[in-house]
């Protein structure tokens, strides 16, 4: 993996190169030349297809609840977590402490504000991993998986979708998957 300045790397998949732009914050802490894991989210443009890496799910949850808040684009997202980890974030937002998210670059008063609004209720709360059972880390079906990565996608955090989708797979057992993604999304509500 060779590395940026800007936040991007080329990370070799068995000899192919991805540029893929990773956290400040996580950049510096990831080997050159070790193996490394990444969790990637595909953005899709008009004219581009980037694709925006994190060393845990969480940031990655995090990252995309950042894009559903109005006026976060990709590149304000990655700011804030180059800044913050997704549960830094979470105890910024659960404090309400409008101060430390305009310290970032790029953040405003108001779009500060907007952040403290909008994710009030998108982010886990801070020590909720914690409080997360033994069963809900247990694993989970195909089916259970897929609900859980749909959840996700939708913006809500690993923890919130494993916890949602444990409660239903408890009475449904094998159910189909959309019946399962129907009844969590039901209980996260």
């Amino acid at each position: 993996m060779d590395q940026a300045g800007d936040g991007c790397c080329v990370l070799d998949v068995s000899g192919v190169g991805y540029e893929v732009f990773v956290p400040l914050r996580a950049l510096g802490r990831m080997p050159l030349s070790a193996t490394t894991t990444l969790h990637v989210h595909t953005h899709v443009r008009e004219d581009a297809l980037v694709l925006y890496g994190f060393t845990s799910l969480d940031d990655r949850a995090a990252f995309r609840v950042l894009l559903g808040v109005s006026g976060v684009g990709p590149k304000l997202a990655m700011t804030v977590l180059s800044d913050l980890s997704a549960s830094e974030l979470a105890q910024v937002v659960a404090r309400g402490d409008r101060g430390r998210l305009e310290a970032i670059s790029g953040v405003g008063k108001k779009t500060a504000a907007r952040l403290l609004l909008e994710l009030k209720d998108k982010l886990p709360n801070p020590g909720f991993e914690s409080s997360v059972s033994v069963q809900t880390a247990a694993p989970i079906s195909d089916a259970a998986s897929q609900v859980c990565d749909a959840l996700t996608g939708l913006g809500f955090s690993r923890a919130q979708a494993e916890a949602a989708v444990a409660k239903v797979n408890s009475k449904q057992g094998s159910a189909p998957v959309e019946t399962l993604l129907r009844q969590a999304l039901a209980t996260l509500r």
